[in-house]
């Protein structure tokens, strides 16, 4: 069907938390069976934490689960045991890609390196998710996108200004997670595609701190000629561009904030002076070529400081919908939500918990043939252990051997 690429893609997940899963939730949006294998006692470490729980008490429906397992089948297995190992084996000899994020040393021990892989499926595209990258002193690792996507690779020293009495943390969780779930999506697509026109499947990786690098990429460009690091400007023009007035952050009456990012001032200027209804400052002479009002930006971003102090930042809001220059409100995580513009293009996406309530989810960003995703709810632990090994052409009797030896759900 039309926006469904991986339809007929099979991807066996073997990770936990939310890096590499959230990789397996942009496929599954995509149209993949995503099988998650989970301890068959303990599950997904994830779901024990319970500081992001379900929506309402007494309810099945966690965030912290849904964004990165929605659409996924989930099959319990102790790997430790032989007899789950050779059910993994089974999926792997069906699956098109294998995904983890487990470290080297469990890796090897549960024989779950690319060797122990492909001596099943040679074929199989073998995706690696790590904190650190598979090289180096510090491979052996773990890490989660706070110390390692945002501090480390810059982008918790970027965003705080100089006169912070601290560094500021991530704009939401699984931040970094979710950038890097999708970079491995991209990653995978890739492999598939390349494996397609060559027969030849790839060894595929992807770290928090490459993503987290690439993500800060052009300030770690412009320190690596100048020597000096990239420093947040304060929140008054946060913009930095110090001759252009029409890029900053403004300050609204009611202590809202709202973005221009009009990168050709002197084009966008007489159209935002008719906007904040000082059409004259368009005339004035200091302000009446692009080069008079980038030698008097910071003249001119004082007048537009004090035009946007004066007036809502709903008056704001009404009064630029018409604006030709580029900007945006500053928005929380309820408005981002609620934003007609996602909610047009089908970003934000109903999903049936398994209580048989309406819920939503943000969907992957990528859509195909214009049709937006509709994925289906995370599977609870092991939901679809019964119905997997069914597949694999194992009977009752097989399952229930391997249930008595422990090595299932």
């Amino acid at each position: 069907m039309p926006g469904r690429p991986m339809d007929g893609v099979r991807v066996i997940e073997v990770a936990q938390f939310t890096y590499v899963p959230a990789a397996g939730a942009v496929l599954a949006d995509w149209g993949a069976d995503v099988i998650k294998v989970e301890h068959a006692v303990t599950g997904d470490a994830q779901r024990g934490f319970a500081y992001l729980g379900p929506v309402a008490a007494g309810g099945n429906f966690a965030p912290l689960m849904e964004h990165p397992n929605r659409g996924k089948r989930s099959v319990g297995l102790a790997l430790e045991k032989p007899e789950a190992l050779e059910v993994l084996y089974d999926i792997v000899r069906r699956s098109d890609v294998f995904v983890t994020n487990f470290l080297p040393d469990a890796r090897a021990r549960l024989k779950l390196d690319v060797e122990h892989i492909r001596a099943v499926n040679p074929d199989i595209i073998y995706v690696r998710g790590t904190a650190l990258g598979v090289r180096g002193p510090e491979a052996d690792r773990g890490g989660y996108d706070q110390p390692t996507f945002w501090c480390r690779a810059g982008s918790a020293a970027g965003i705080s200004s100089p006169d912070l009495d601290g560094v500021l943390g991530m704009p939401g969780p699984a931040y970094g997670d979710s950038v890097g779930g999708m970079t491995i999506a991209g990653g995978i697509s890739a492999a598939l595609f390349a494996r397609e026109r060559t027969g030849v499947p790839s060894v595929v990786d992807v770290s928090l701190l490459s993503v987290g690098a690439w993500a800060n990429g052009l300030a770690v460009d412009l320190s690596l000629i100048s020597g000096k690091p990239w420093v947040a400007n304060g929140p008054e023009h946060a913009g930095g561009f110090v001759r252009n007035p029409l890029v900053g952050i403004f300050r609204t009456s009611d202590g809202r904030y709202v973005n221009l990012n009009m990168m050709q001032p002197g084009r966008y200027w007489p159209d935002f002076c008719k906007h904040i209804d000082r059409p004259e400052l368009a005339l004035d002479e200091r302000f009446d070529t692009a080069q008079k009002l980038m030698d008097n930006a910071v003249e001119a971003a004082g007048i537009i400081a004090a035009e946007i102090a004066g007036q809502t930042f709903g008056h704001w809001m009404e009064r630029f919908r018409t604006l030709e220059g580029q900007w945006a409100p500053v928005q929380n995580s309820v408005e981002v939500g609620q934003d007609a513009q996602l909610r047009a293009n089908g970003f934000i996406a109903e999903v049936v918990d398994v209580d048989g309530q309406v819920r939503e989810l943000v969907t992957a960003p990528v859509q195909f043939d214009e049709a937006p995703a509709h994925p289906t709810r995370g599977p609870q632990f092991a939901e679809h252990t019964e119905e997997v090994l069914t597949e694999l052409g194992l009977d009752e009797q097989a399952i229930l051997d391997l249930r008595i030896a422990g090595a299932v759900t």
